[in-house]
């Protein structure tokens, strides 16, 4: 009898399954029918002749912005920008470029080291006049970016205005293979403290870690500090191989669950690390995500390193890269992660949308705690929360304009033209008088920014007005007015601190490249500090 219920129950949950898998099918037949449907209707009647290609492309880009904004199809034209973002690889001079609105042209903002651009000559502030030619006033930055680009080996002509000289210069450029690296810069940044600086984590990046770290035991580094700040991640092969240099062998690092057997998979240190007990320091902010993610969790789970900075982003998904029909790649949602503690870390909710349409968070309420190997409670969802919290940036409006505004990029050439030489990487500050120089500068061009404290007082009297008060405070109100009144000079010298220091990391970068502007961003940097003196604690406590 027993034997005979069990067979009905299994008879029965079959049959539920069945006739919800047949449902389930049936919407995908009856809404593929309606899609259908719809695009012959807007094939046939819809007024101008439209390009199948472009409109169902349209339709899949839509359909799988909606799902997650990780899910993306590559078709076969976009194999060449598929391949730059896995692989970190393309052909073309070694630069960044930007476009400038003033003057309607693309320009360089700063060419790599030792790449074709940085070989010709090519300084930050070079105006691209033309390429094989061709005019490229009015060009969008896209357009710039695919002529600069092309095979490896093939050369192309490029005309460029330097700021200040009357004439053009005019050079053959012999494209070549580019592979930013990953470890921009590395380094004794105290002594006995080394520093590696992390971009991300395409093809290549474990090695470079693994030369960077090696480089800075021979150095003398007895600790180390890994900064994955603005690290938006990449491969999870090269995260745990990058943890393998710091935790024994035969440690899990991250293991992921998906609806399909295959996107399940575990992920242990496989190799001997190169050094399991150095005191160590992982810096983190709201730009690290995924692999860093994996890395600042993976040793926080094992108590291997303290993370300093801000909550990261919180991605906890996995993707996997499936083939389509006609050459082209779905990148698609396969799993969720998980670190060694059991916890993931996915911050945002794609499937439950607020009211509004936008995306909601885990809250912290309903997080759920887990432990570390050394029994340290640590919270799932919304991220890796560091054990050393620093306070947010907060900064004053006009900064953040003034750091996106063409006239930001502008006084860094002028005071390039004028300055042949500064002093070395880490240790540029500007003088009184090139402060002056710089708002002289700055109110010639006429800068404009949004003072968004005045912008609420003028809402705050248009209610009062509305509601009847004003007339009563109009004197208080004059008071405030004069107060918040914009005035370009006070606000730049007011907010010098920060301002300077973005000028200087801009100066960084145009006299040392990036190498460079990487140890200027660390000159009194407060994050960097704290877990350098985390750092020194954990030695002490070694030590006794």
């Amino acid at each position: 009898m027993k034997k005979l219920l069990i067979a009905l129950l299994m008879l029965v949950a079959l049959t539920a399954g069945a006739q919800k898998q047949n449902t389930h099918n049936g919407q995908i037949a009856r809404n593929l029918e309606l899609f259908d449907d719809i695009y012959r209707q807007l094939d046939i009647f819809y007024v101008d002749s439209l390009n199948p290609d472009t409109v169902l492309y349209w339709g899949i880009q839509k359909m799988l912005a909606k799902v997650d904004p990780f899910t993306e199809y590559y078709s076969s034209a976009d194999m060449g920008d598929f391949k730059t973002l896995s692989t970190g690889k393309y052909g073309g001079m070694g630069s960044a470029i930007r476009y400038l609105s003033n003057i309607k042209r693309t320009v360089v903002s700063e060419p790599y080291e030792d790449s074709p651009a940085h070989e010709a000559g090519l300084i930050a502030g070079d105006i691209i006049m033309s390429i094989d030619g061709r005019d490229t006033k009015d060009w969008t930055i896209t357009e710039v970016s695919e002529r600069l680009r092309g095979e490896a080996g093939t050369t192309f002509e490029l005309v460029v205005q330097r700021p200040g000289e009357a004439k053009t210069r005019k050079m053959l450029i012999t494209r070549r293979t580019i592979q930013q690296p990953q470890v921009p810069y590395y380094g004794l940044v105290r002594p006995g403290v080394g520093y590696i600086f992390l971009t991300g984590f395409t093809e290549g990046a474990a090695r470079e870690v693994r030369f960077a770290l090696t480089d800075l035991k021979k150095q003398g580094a007895t600790s180390l500090v890994l900064d994955l700040r603005g690290n938006g991640g990449g491969s999870v092969s090269e995260a745990v191989d990058i943890v393998s240099m710091v935790v024994p062998k035969g440690n899990k690092v991250v293991y992921t669950k998906g609806k399909m057997a295959s996107a399940s998979r575990e992920y242990y240190t496989s190799a001997d690390p190169i050094d399991s007990l150095m005191p160590m320091a992982v810096l983190v902010d709201g730009g690290s995500a995924s692999s860093s993610e994996i890395v600042a969790g993976a040793l926080q789970d094992l108590d291997r390193a303290t993370i300093v900075g801000t909550r990261t982003y919180g991605k906890g998904f996995v993707q996997s890269m499936r083939d389509v029909s006609g050459g082209g790649l779905l990148k698609l949602t396969t799993g969720r992660y998980y670190i060694p503690s059991g916890r993931c870390i996915q911050a945002y909710d794609y499937r439950h949308l607020n009211e509004d349409g936008s995306v909601g968070m885990v809250p912290d309420s309903l997080t759920r705690v887990f432990y570390t190997a050394a029994g340290r409670p640590v919270r799932d969802g919304g991220g890796i929360t560091p054990d050393i919290l620093m306070p947010s940036d907060t900064l004053a409006t006009i900064v953040y304009d003034f750091v996106a505004s063409d006239a930001f990029f502008d006084y860094a050439t002028h005071y390039v033209a004028q300055h042949p030489t500064v002093a070395p990487a880490g240790e540029i500050t500007l003088s009184d008088a090139d402060y002056d120089d710089f708002i002289d500068f700055m109110t010639k061009a006429k800068f404009k920014y949004n003072n968004r404290s005045l912008e609420v007082f003028d809402f705050l009297k248009t209610m009062a007005k509305r509601e009847g008060y004003y007339d009563e405070a109009k004197a208080e109100f004059d008071a405030l007015e004069s107060k918040f009144a914009s005035d370009l000079a006070s606000d730049l010298r007011r907010n010098r601190k920060d301002i300077e220091t973005y000028i200087c990391d801009e100066l960084a970068h145009r006299y040392y490249l990036q190498r460079g502007g990487v140890k200027q961003t660390l000159r009194d940097d407060p994050t960097l500090e704290a877990a350098i003196k985390a750092i020194n604690c954990e030695q002490l406590t070694m030590n006794n």
